[in-house]
């Protein structure tokens, strides 16, 4: 997150250098997707930059809250906007590749709004804090802040090794805090509130309650029924023809939620299965005297039903 300046075209020429090095085919569809609109909105704004930029007059006080959208899809400069995307580019293949391409999206989106949220909030403090109201008046728009909060969720699953900092080797533990005071004292003009921000939202994720709050919100849908990566719910009359279950959230959980889940749906795929007569996937693993007492008593029911 910057303040307004702007330089020549040569971030935008280094970024698509990047981009045909490495081949729009190697990169996951939300990641190119995102990375396109910022693009698009650097060189054709949706407003001009000070009615983009977040503060807390701005967004609070003249409830100006569109900023929240705006701010993180705008930047100040070409080199701005190639920093930015050059980390997101690397962040979101790794990211969304592990995540799944709804999840992530999900997830950038939440972070996008929880990011600047955060910023007014911290700006708010820091203004009543010291009463003084210039902090109300910093005005902040970037990317950076999301890319802050993808580095602390990248480091979350990757805890072990280092990343060289000017040379030298810091625990993934520790680097964005490392990077947000080597970013503040080398790039004036930087919004230390708006990558601190970043930072703590990362932190919600991986170790607060914002995960769990996002699958609960994902597991809810408008239409009234179906399938969810976290909830189950049979309507009447349903038909696993006529409705298919979908897990389209399934990407957002860990390996040891996603077994989880998988056993419990084939624990209630197999009960559904009895109830209807048909015969049991037997590649459950059942044992082989309670599969041939299944068999029996699905002899009978069809005896009788004849």
């Amino acid at each position: 997150m910057r303040t307004r300046q702007r330089g020549s075209q040569m971030g935008l020429m280094l970024l698509a250098g990047q981009l045909f090095h490495l081949g729009l085919d190697n990169i996951p569809p939300v990641t190119l997707v995102v990375l396109g609109l910022n693009v698009y909105l650097f060189l054709f704004p949706a407003v001009p930059l000070m009615q983009a930029c977040v503060s807390v007059y701005q967004a609070y006080w003249l409830m100006d809250w569109r900023r929240l959208l705006l701010s993180p899809l705008h930047h100040v400069d070409d080199w701005h906007l190639y920093f930015n995307m050059a980390s997101f580019l690397w962040k979101g293949i790794h990211l969304e590749r592990r995540l799944g391409g709804p999840w992530f999206l999900y997830l950038l989106c939440v972070f996008s709004l929880l990011t600047g949220g955060l910023y007014l909030v911290l700006e708010f403090v820091l203004t009543e804090l010291t009463q003084d109201q210039s902090y109300s008046m910093a005005c902040a728009v970037g990317f950076s802040g999301v890319l802050f909060a993808l580095k602390v969720l990248s480091n979350h699953y990757h805890p072990g090794g280092a990343t060289y900092v000017m040379g030298f080797p810091v625990s993934n533990r520790y680097v964005s805090w490392v990077e947000l005071v080597l970013i503040h004292m080398t790039s004036p003009g930087t919004s230390l509130i708006g990558h601190l921000a970043g930072i703590l939202v990362g932190l919600l994720y991986t170790v607060g309650p914002l995960k769990e709050i996002m699958k609960i919100c994902a597991g809810y849908r408008s239409s009234g029924g179906g399938y969810s990566g976290y909830r189950q719910y049979t309507p009447p009359h349903y038909s696993p023809q006529i409705n298919p279950p979908t897990d389209d959230y399934n990407s957002g959980l860990t390996e040891d939620e996603q077994l989880q889940a998988a056993v419990m749906n084939s624990l209630n795929d197999m009960g559904q299965s009895s109830q209807r007569g048909d015969p049991l996937p037997y590649d459950f693993h059942l044992s082989e005297e309670a599969r041939r007492a299944e068999e029996i008593r699905l002899r009978r029911l069809r005896r009788f039903d004849s």
